[in-house]
């Protein structure tokens, strides 16, 4: 297939991940859509479809329903004819993978099609079950591998023989528009306050994390319960996305550590640059490292004090002393003195971290950076590179 570089047409992008929902890899294919578009490029994405197609064509995007969120071998098969198909009937030059099952049947598309083929490695895959390894390994094949922080791009460089010159490590990135502290009214703040009958000037903590055992919020909740004798609130937001179980659990936990008056489930929140500014201190639990944690760059956007684990992307965006603080993951002690460090910053004190934060995810943490940095590695291939596997033999 003749690239664009040589035609001198505007190139054609395609995307493929298993479906748009609402999670962090989605938002990114919005995001990246949208910036194809507004490079005067053709934006097309495929998945098996979902609430956020509305959000793939409002951005200039083109969506194509298949079933590329299927597992099953014989489907990831008639896959690679379908995603063929797609890709001469649009006349696209590069295909980007962004999950493990539509990439398999992209990188037999792209070759059988001689299309550029980029992968991004969204999350540190286990290795549990057997040929788990081998599954994963499809996201280190892309021509460039592109890494969501240098904790990802380490992962792969330990776990997969890939050239390291073939990975480009890209924050995944926070809209500055969106999370901007001047833009959000008041009124937005004050209608959150009351809806969840948060107190005037009580220290309000929050842990923005779906309810899921590994976002830590036993941790928070053993660290709360050492700091009884201060007057807070503290607000759990998210969706439990059906694990009413584990809701139960933490529930029950509230109530043995005596903080049903501190601690409040409030569920998914549509407006969490509200809900950050509402926060005194916002905290990342997680008990298991995170390929970036979009909420401790979007928090520090807001100019708020972010606590987080020492694991992970965290160290990346968090200045110990400066823009936050770094606490061993899975230990409530430590967390319970970040707590109440963050609590005690005075005026000018978190005046200065506030700057800082915000400063320096401007710096290094935005949207239209990670999206400037995405279409620099389309155009490295698209331009003429020397086409590669990824993986050394």
């Amino acid at each position: 297939m003749a690239t664009a570089a040589t035609t001198s047409r505007a190139p054609v992008i395609l995307q493929v991940l298993p479906s748009l929902g609402g999670g962090g890899v989605e938002r990114g294919t919005v995001e990246m859509t949208a910036a194809i578009a507004a490079a005067g490029w053709t934006a097309l994405v495929v998945s098996s479809g979902g609430q956020m197609v509305r959000d793939v064509e409002r951005a200039g995007g083109t969506h194509i329903t298949l079933p590329v969120q299927s597992k099953n071998p014989l489907v990831m098969r008639r896959n690679v004819s379908r995603l063929e198909e797609v890709i001469t009937a649009h006349g696209v030059d590069l295909v980007h993978a962004r999950s493990r099952a539509p990439a398999w049947s992209a990188l037999s598309a792209a070759r059988r099609t001689g299309v550029r083929f980029v992968t991004t490695v969204h999350a540190p895959y286990g290795f549990g079950l057997p040929f788990k390894r081998l599954y994963n390994s499809v996201m280190t094949r892309g021509e460039r591998v592109i890494a969501t922080s240098e904790f990802i791009r380490d992962y792969v460089t330990k776990n997969y023989k890939v050239d390291p010159a073939n990975i480009r490590v890209i924050h995944r990135g926070v809209n500055i528009d969106i999370f901007d502290p001047a833009r959000v009214s008041a009124e937005r703040v004050i209608q959150l306050a009351t809806k969840w009958r948060v107190p005037d000037g009580v220290p309000t903590v929050m842990l923005p994390a779906r309810v899921s055992r590994w976002k830590g919020h036993s941790v928070l909740l053993e660290a709360l319960a050492r700091l009884k004798d201060r007057p807070l609130r503290c607000l759990m937001v998210g969706d439990d996305q059906g694990r009413t179980g584990y809701r139960r659990e933490i529930e029950s936990q509230v109530e043995k550590l005596g903080l049903q008056g501190t601690v409040h489930i409030v569920g998914d929140c549509r407006d969490m640059a509200a809900a950050y500014k509402l926060a005194d201190v916002v905290v990342s639990a997680s008990t298991q490292p995170e390929a970036f944690g979009r909420v401790v760059a979007e928090a520090q956007a807001m100019g708020k004090p972010v606590i987080a684990p020492n694991h992970g992307a965290a160290p990346e965006i968090i200045l110990p002393g400066v823009t936050g603080w770094l606490v061993p993951p899975g230990d409530p002690a430590a967390l319970a003195v970040a707590l109440a460090a963050a609590l005690d910053l005075d005026t000018p004190a978190r005046e200065t971290l506030a700057h800082s934060a915000m400063t320096r995810v401007r710096q290094n943490f935005t949207t239209a950076r990670m999206c400037a940095a995405t279409l620099d590695v389309y155009r490295e291939l698209l331009q003429g590179a020397p086409a590669a596997t990824g993986v050394r033999e």
